[in-house]
C-alpha cells in the first residue's frame, strides 16, 4: 500500500490539515493517509497540560471518522518521550515492510529539514511530498528540492495545495478569546472544543463560542 504520513501536534486539527491529506491522496494515488499526532514533540519547551494529548487524539478521531482512507496512527502518541521523524519512519518501515511511505510536509519545513535531528536518515525511508501553497515562489522551491535530491539522494515530489491561511495557533487564540472557529475546523471538532472548554482561560458563555447559533 501507498501510505501518506501527516505528522504534527494537531492542536487542534483543522480543515487545512484535512485538505492537505485529501490533495496528497488524490494527486499521488495513495491508499491511505495516516494522521500521526506527536505526543511530546522535541520543539516544545515544556510538557502539555493534563489530558492535552488525549484531547488532541480525540479531535483527530472525530475529524476523520467519515473518511475511510484517513486513519489515526498513535505511534508517536507518547507523553513522556520525544518523537523524531527519522526514528518514527524507520520504525514504520520495519513494522510495515510492504508499504511505501510518503511523508507530507510544508514548504517551510522542507527549507529547514537540514536542521532536524539525523535528517539524512529520513530520506531512505520515504518519498517526501513537499506541499507548496500558491503564494510560495516555485523557482526557490524547485531549487531546494533539487539541492536535497543531489546532496542526499532524497526522493521529493511537489504537492501544490490551495492557499488557506489557517493555523492551529490562530484557532487557539480565537477559542481563548471566545471568537468563532466555525468553518475552520470540522463541526465535530468545534463541538468537542466547546464541550471541554479547550484553549480557554475560563469557561466562556456558549453563545460566544464558534458554533452555529441556535435559538431555543
Amino acid at each position: 500500500m501507498k501510505i501518506g504520513i501527516m505528522g504534527g501536534t494537531f492542536d487542534p486539527i483543522h480543515i487545512g490539515h484535512l485538505l492537505l491529506g485529501e490533495f496528497a491522496y488524490e494527486e499521488f494515488g495513495l491508499d491511505e493517509i495516516w494522521y500521526l499526532p506527536n505526543g511530546n514533540p522535541p520543539h516544545k519547551q515544556q510538557y502539555e497540560e493534563k489530558d492535552a494529548l488525549k484531547h488532541r487524539v480525540e479531535m483527530i478521531r472525530r475529524a476523520i471518522k467519515d473518511v475511510p482512507y484517513f486513519k489515526l496512527c498513535l505511534h508517536e502518541a507518547k507523553e513522556n518521550s520525544h518523537s523524531y521523524t527519522y526514528k518514527t519512519m524507520q520504525e514504520l518501515n520495519a513494522l510495515y515492510p510492504d508499504n511505501d511511505f510518503y511523508f507530507i510536509l510544508g514548504a517551510d519545513s522542507l527549507f529547514s529539514i537540514e536542521d532536524w535531528k539525523y535528517f539524512r536518515e529520513i530520506f531512505p525511508t520515504c518519498t517526501i511530498l513537499a506541499a507548496m501553497r500558491d503564494d510560495k515562489d516555485m523557482t526557490d522551491m524547485k531549487e531546494k528540492m533539487q539541492e536535497l535530491e543531489q546532496k542526499y539522494h532524497a526522493k521529493i515530489r511537489l504537492l501544490q495545495v490551495p492557499l488557506l491561511d489557517i493555523s492551529s495557533t490562530m484557532l487557539r487564540r480565537r477559542a481563548s478569546n471566545g471568537q468563532s472557529i466555525c468553518y475552520m475546523v470540522p463541526d465535530a471538532v468545534a463541538e468537542y472544543i466547546k464541550k471541554h472548554y479547550l484553549y480557554q482561560k475560563r469557561k466562556q458563555d456558549d453563545s460566544r463560542f464558534g458554533e452555529h447559533s441556535k435559538e431555543t
